[in-house]
């Protein structure tokens, strides 16, 4: 199944390249340089190709269609090459496909110990079970774009009021973790399991042709939709919200920076020890299950050649 799968994508990059011609392919490159007021940070480059696919004279589907992309990211603790297929059948929505491997390093930083791959057991006192490159973390997604901008309506360089939805249902899985077992990856919190996740993001935001040329509100969501025995007591059903207010600054035609003040929601439990217990064995205050918590600062520097 998985070679017939990969013998159709074959066929139809192949005959998207002779049907448009390498004349008509637009390629772009980018570097971008993500850090922030935690102790992390992330370097990517990303090579693209858009492809004119089913275009028409109408505004509506004037720009359809397909582009590739290819990511290869490092962190100080993990290593990660993503793909990504995005289809523009029509202005408004679009439809996303595609997959992400790596692995990753556990490091020890300034006292702290930072957890880039490895298992989360009950007995380890809170630490990774893992050594560098001792399994692969990956992911696949199918996901959908709602967007809008209020210039298409209103056409002017002063009227873009645009809006963005995206929807993704996404399997994550770490070769190492057996059926039920929680995993670190990338300095989180260590409770992922192999298994189907939804991820979904807001975005409302002002376009302007100057310096600062964005300002916006982003809402994520994050929501575990695999089932594991008694999740509700420690609130691994609920839904993680992180907000973000976004500044975007165009320096140059090339080089560009957004600054993210986050903050997100956190889970409420009992115990007044709970940091120090295994995150399965917390208990979640049900009268008032989630309050709101400053999350981090955040900057993308993106270098377009």
């Amino acid at each position: 199944m998985k070679k017939i799968v990969f013998l159709l994508i074959f066929v139809f990059i192949t005959h998207v390249f002779t049907m448009y011609g390498e004349g008509n392919v637009k390629s772009s490159n980018e570097l971008l340089l993500q850090i922030s007021t935690l102790p992390e940070a992330k370097l990517g480059y990303i090579h693209s190709f858009n492809f004119p696919f089913l275009q028409g004279a109408s505004p509506l589907t004037l720009d359809n269609g397909i582009d590739l992309i290819f990511t290869g990211e490092i962190s100080p603790i993990s290593l990660n090459v993503i793909t990504e297929a995005v289809w523009t059948p029509i202005a408004f929505f679009q439809l996303s496909a595609g997959g992400r491997i790596g692995s990753g390093w556990n490091v020890e930083l300034f006292g702290n110990e930072i957890f880039g791959i490895g298992l989360n057991k009950p007995d380890n006192a809170g630490k990774a079970d893992g050594s560098a490159f001792d399994g692969l973390l990956w992911k696949m997604q199918l996901g959908g774009v709602f967007q809008f901008d209020l210039a298409a309506i209103f056409p002017g360089d002063w009227n873009h009021v645009v809006m963005r939805s995206y929807h993704e249902i996404n399997y994550r899985g770490y070769t190492k973790a057996k059926k039920g077992e929680s995993w670190f990856f990338e300095g989180d919190e260590g409770e992922n399991i192999n298994g189907f996740n939804y991820y979904g993001n807001f975005l409302i935001g002002y376009q302007m042709p100057i310096f600062l040329n964005l300002v916006g509100f982003l809402a994520e969501m994050d929501l575990y939709l695999y089932d594991i025995p008694n999740r509700g007591n420690w609130g691994d059903d609920l839904i993680r919200w992180t907000f973000s207010g976004i500044f975007s600054f165009e320096i140059t035609e090339q080089f560009g920076v957004a600054l993210l003040a986050q903050f997100r929601t956190k889970r409420n439990f009992i115990e007044s020890n709970w940091e120090s217990l295994y995150y399965r064995d917390r208990n979640i205050n049900s009268s008032n299950p989630k309050s709101l918590e400053f999350y981090r600062i955040a900057a993308a520097l993106t270098y377009r050649f």
